[in-house]
């Protein structure tokens, strides 16, 4: 079935909005997958943050024109789907990296970040970037770091100090 002028601009639009406010995007090609597949796959995308979109290439590129993930349009070719990380910037990685460890058929293009786009190589590095919770920890465990061993100097001193 054929899209109207007036649902394809939807159909930009909506893409567009997201792809303005997203961290990281990723164009993986679906073909070979099955119907129950990609809906596995659109759930999980629910559950996870990530706004996944089958568009037409013309369409999506007309949609990331403008955002910083025009540097994407060179590799849109092929059937291929959107990802985007709405939550933090591995989650798009992340979704696709663990779809396409059970579904050989998934096959990362291109992967966005920053205003860079990479080849589909370096979807696993991006899918180990850290969630937002796990950056805050590791931030914290850096600063806690210093507090302890000041702490632990202090202590050490006023024991020196009683001894004496």
């Amino acid at each position: 079935m054929a899209l109207t002028l007036g649902a394809k601009k939807e159909v930009v639009e909506e893409v567009s909005k997201y792809a303005a406010t997203a961290h990281s995007a990723v164009a993986a090609e679906y073909r070979g997958l099955t119907v129950s597949q990609l809906t596995e796959l659109r759930k999980t995308a629910r559950e996870t943050g990530v706004y996944l979109r089958v568009v037409k290439n013309t369409l999506a590129k007309r949609a990331v024109a403008g955002t910083e993930f025009e540097c994407m349009q060179d590799g849109l070719v092929g059937p291929l789907l959107l990802a985007f990380s709405m939550e933090d910037p591995g989650s798009a990685a992340r979704l696709i990296n663990d779809f396409a460890k059970t579904n050989d058929k998934l096959i990362a293009k291109v992967v966005a970040i920053g205003g860079q786009s990479y080849g589909g190589s370096e979807l696993a590095r991006l899918a180990r970037l850290p969630t937002r919770d796990q950056g805050i920890s590791l931030l914290m465990s850096v600063m806690k770091a210093p507090v302890e061993k000041l702490a632990r100097t202090l202590a050490a001193v006023r024991d020196q100090k009683e001894a004496a």
